[in-house]
């Protein structure tokens, strides 16, 4: 008796496609690009800007009075470096250059002292001693006077809050680059590899229906992306102090985020390899797509300081909404209920895209 054939496994051929495509994505040197170095090295660079404070340079110009009850102020203020072994012509030319933020001269007088302040367009932090000078001064003023009762006063309290720093905009921010990335460009030039060699049209010939091509590229997208989220989310939180308002619970939110975002756009990334003829035509067909949301989905700022009639386009972008609900997550501590509509709206354009994909879609 002759044995039966065993039935066709379409769970064996997701598999197999699955681990083939993984393999395909850690070779390829622009996976690694784009998706770790790039990403870290713009981390690194704004974490670093980020966690500087204000400090602020005065130009000292020399004078007969240079022990008064301002430079004794000043010189018990961290942030203020006041530079004295200079001459006039040359503290002057660094004003200019913007290099030193004010110039200061205290004068002698009847009644006591008097600065003169000299700031440049140079500096936009100029504004800012010339600010804090008058507080100075109004303080000093109050405590010499030393009078019971003052017509007005201020009674200040704090409460107790999280500083948003530099780095809780730009990693959210970065991880939507990287899901963009790897999406678009990862996924059209792997298509595109396989369609070349054939190694698609091979696959015509087995019982493999469209849905495990999709479904297997998708699937090993996702498993590379949580490498990627985990590890740049990590760098981000034990070098950076970025803010995971509740640990683990917010990591495992950014990262489901992140592969509903990965998952549309790897339907892009499908339909370039559809359009491409070739691999050299994946750049301008993809940055059609890619560059407009790098720039305008709020990566690296608010798109609050486009002008509004910009600003319709920025909300249309998917990108946008993948930057403001890992935003809210991180920061604010925001559930899936509270970024709903950022969801639908990445939902919406899935099946969009999904079914231009599926339209799209070629063999060869």
């Amino acid at each position: 008796m002759m044995n039966q054939p065993e039935s066709y496994s379409y769970f064996h051929a997701l598999r197999v496609y699955v681990i083939t495509s993984l393999r395909a994505i850690s070779r390829n040197p622009s996976s690694i690009v784009f998706g770790f170095i790039f990403p870290v090295i713009f981390i690194v660079i704004f974490g670093f800007i980020g966690n500087r404070t204000l400090n602020l340079t005065i130009g000292m110009i020399q004078n007969d009075s240079q022990e008064n009850p301002m430079m004794e102020m000043l010189s018990h203020i961290d942030q203020i470096k006041l530079v004295r072994n200079l001459d006039d012509v040359a503290l002057t030319e660094k004003l200019r250059k913007g290099e030193v933020d004010a110039l200061m001269r205290v004068e002698k007088a009847d009644s006591g002292y008097v600065a003169h302040i000299q700031t440049s367009d140079a500096s936009p932090n100029g504004i800012v001693v010339l600010n804090m000078l008058r507080g100075l001064t109004a303080q000093a003023n109050l405590l010499m006077m030393q009078v019971q009762h003052v017509p007005l006063a201020i009674a200040h309290t704090t409460i107790e809050g999280r500083r948003y720093k530099t780095i809780d905009f730009i990693l959210p921010g970065q991880l939507g680059f990287v899901v963009l990335s790897s999406g678009i460009f990862g996924a059209a030039y792997l298509l595109i590899a396989l369609k070349s060699r054939l190694v698609i049209k091979r696959m015509f010939a087995t019982p493999a229906p469209k849905s495990v091509i999709l479904v297997g590229e998708a699937i090993a997208r996702m498993l590379f992306a949580l490498a990627q989220v985990s590890i740049i989310v990590l760098i981000g939180k034990w070098v950076f102090g970025f803010t995971l308002i509740n640990g683990w619970v917010t990591l495992l939110m950014m990262l489901l985020v992140c592969l509903i975002a990965l998952m549309v756009f790897l339907g892009f990334g499908m339909i370039v390899s559809n359009i491409a003829r070739h691999e050299q035509a994946v750049p301008p067909i993809a940055n059609l797509i890619v560059m407009p949301q790098f720039l305008l989905a709020g990566t690296f700022f608010s798109i609050r300081v486009f002008p509004e009639w910009l600003q319709p386009v920025c909300h249309a972008l998917p990108l946008t909404y993948v930057n403001d609900a890992l935003r809210k997550i991180a920061f604010e501590g925001a559930g899936f209920a509270d970024v709903g509509f950022e969801l639908m709206v990445l939902g919406v354009w899935g099946v969009v895209v999904y079914a231009v994909a599926v339209k799209l879609f070629k063999w060869e």
